[in-house]
């Protein structure tokens, strides 16, 4: 996962907000968590080979989320930006089970790192 001088956006939004995306881009209904926009692959790939793309994630769902798994809304949000960016690189957790468990051992690594880090 080398990219030390890749860019990302990210866009807090309200359940509402996320539920539009979902529907627009995804084609589901409802709020989710995190939804990630890659700009290294597509139509704009070529636009800007820095710009890595967008991680949106719903900070009622996130607030939600961590009060049903005993954590701080602040520890989800790593947990969902760090998903996120996983998404932009190439990450999947929906195809098969041996990509999820990839996707998560990354998830794992990194929320240590983060930890380590403060």
């Amino acid at each position: 996962m080398e990219c030390p001088d890749g860019e990302l956006s990210i866009l807090l939004v309200n359940d509402s907000g996320i539920a539009e995306l979902n529907k627009a881009y995804l084609g589901r209904s409802g709020p989710t968590n995190v939804i990630a926009f890659p700009m290294q692959e597509g139509q704009f790939d070529n636009i800007n080979s820095y710009l890595l793309g967008d991680v949106v994630i719903s900070m009622e769902t996130a607030d939600r989320e961590s009060k049903i798994g005993g954590m701080t809304t602040g520890e989800r949000f790593d947990e969902l930006l760090i998903h996120g960016i996983l998404h932009l690189f190439g990450f999947d957790h929906e195809g098969t089970a041996e990509e999820a468990e990839r996707m998560e051992a990354k998830e794992r690594e990194l929320k240590k790192l983060l930890r380590a880090a403060f």
